[in-house]
């Protein structure tokens, strides 16, 4: 499975801190739960990958 493989299955995600100064994203689908503990800056790096993703995305579609 790739990432342009399509799949039919439905997930939640949150995002928040922790109360340990942690930045989680808490993934849960199909009664499995995955939370996923980054540093601050470890998330800010996350987060510029997801824009610029988003951003390429947008010049694929149009």
């Amino acid at each position: 499975m790739g990432i342009n493989t399509e799949r039919d299955i439905q997930a939640n995600l949150q995002i928040g801190p922790t109360d340990h100064g942690m930045v989680r994203l808490f993934i849960e689908a199909d009664g499995i739960e995955i939370p996923m503990d980054f540093e601050p800056e470890e998330a800010e790096e996350i987060a510029e990958e997801i824009l610029a993703a988003a951003q390429a995305a947008r010049a694929v579609k149009g």
